[in-house]
């Protein structure tokens, strides 16, 4: 058996962070230290939190600096901060199970967009490029390092992670801590509107609309797990993960590859403009449940550096227009927030493990 490390990324609040910023920021060490301890309770031989502002390193280059070394002979299991905050010990187990076996093997909760990857041998990291994130990783392995990968993906709760404010209020539990009551109480309109999806998600002659990167495993589930229509549009599942520098084959050719675009986004760049996304929902649907980080795609590129702030995308996320600079961007959550119908706005965890805990409590009555 290999020695297996841990591995947690985490990245500080820069000093000139908002506040929504800092309060994720700190959310997701805490969570960390959790999993320190739980990783080590699971079997590994050794954890450790990565923590530092941030310093221009992309994640490629951090890893491989990290992970290559000391470590190159064992076993490596790599997440982020917010990562899998709803895994079991057995989860857990797996990980280390897979890093502490074979050469040439690894294994993600989801290899199509990681946010937690077990290795068997770190040393297979040695060429690993400057990919921009870590959900790319298991792409880069299979594609260029020859390594067999593996998922988890039909575990749902593995596909639930932190990174928003408003997660924190999907995936807390009543109560749900300080951080949760502080975000409840800086927005009241986000408890208003949980309320009032459940009314619709509990109501047979309603409809809800999920738009943005849904699984299939989410699908198949809302077949049965609400009592509502669905109306889904599925787009640009896949978008950070698919990074030239994790392919090969003709779609290495970065020139090649389409730029992220999105029907909801078309229809408002037709329409109105973006103060038009409150009546599109009322045309389509009783309630809605958007993945806005299409959206931001569908209008500014992949490259997230050239989206709005991350404080501006989190108070979208928690219907706080006002704390907005974005024009465009504060004009959408305007419009979600003034909606007759509930529209809630945020980002992966959302339109997937989020709104499946938000659909159980729902039907066990619990809003």
């Amino acid at each position: 058996m290999r020695p297996v490390a841990v591995l947690i990324f985490h990245a500080c609040a820069p000093n000139y962070a908002g506040p929504l910023v800092r309060a994720l920021a700190d959310a997701r060490y805490e969570l960390a230290t959790r999993q320190l301890d739980a990783f080590l309770a699971a079997g590994a031989d050794e954890a450790e939190i990565l923590a530092g502002p941030p310093d221009g390193l992309t994640f490629g280059e951090r890893l491989r600096a990290s992970a290559v070394g000391e470590r190159a002979a064992g076993g490596i299991v790599i997440l982020g901060s917010g990562s899998i905050p709803l895994a079991r010990a057995a989860d857990l187990r797996r990980f280390i199970e897979v890093a502490a076996g074979p050469p040439g093997h690894a294994l993600a909760n989801n290899r199509y967009s990681a946010d937690v990857v077990a290795i068997s041998r770190a040393a297979d990291l040695a060429d690993l490029p400057p990919l921009p994130a870590d959900n790319a990783l298991p792409r880069w392995l299979e594609e260029r390092a020859g390594v067999e990968v593996a998922d988890l993906r039909t575990r749902w709760r593995l596909g639930v992670d932190i990174d928003t404010p408003l997660d924190l209020l999907v995936i807390a539990t009543a109560g749900g801590g300080a951080a949760a009551r502080d975000l409840r109480a800086a927005a009241p309109l986000i408890g208003e509107r949980l309320t009032a999806l459940a009314d619709v998600i509990g109501n047979r002659r309603a409809e809800l609309l999920v738009a943005g990167r849904v699984s299939a495993t989410t699908l198949k589930w809302l077949e049965n797990g609400v009592a509502c229509r669905v109306r889904a549009l599925v787009e640009e599942r896949g978008l950070r993960a698919a990074s030239h520098l994790a392919q090969t084959g003709p779609t290495h050719d970065a020139g090649n590859a389409r730029p992220p675009q999105s029907v909801l986004g078309s229809l408002l760049d037709q329409r109105d403009g973006s103060d038009a996304l409150a009546g599109l929902v009322a045309h389509l649907a009783d309630a809605a449940v958007i993945d806005t980080r299409v959206l931001l795609a569908h209008r500014h590129g992949a490259d997230e550096t050239n989206w709005p702030s991350a404080e501006d995308r989190f108070a979208s996320d928690l219907l706080l227009p006002n704390g907005i600079a974005d024009p465009w961007l504060s004009v959408v959550t305007r419009s979600a927030a003034a909606s007759p119908a509930p529209i809630l706005l945020g980002g992966h965890t959302l339109v997937n493990g989020g709104l499946r805990l938000l659909a159980q409590r729902a039907r066990a009555g619990a809003r």
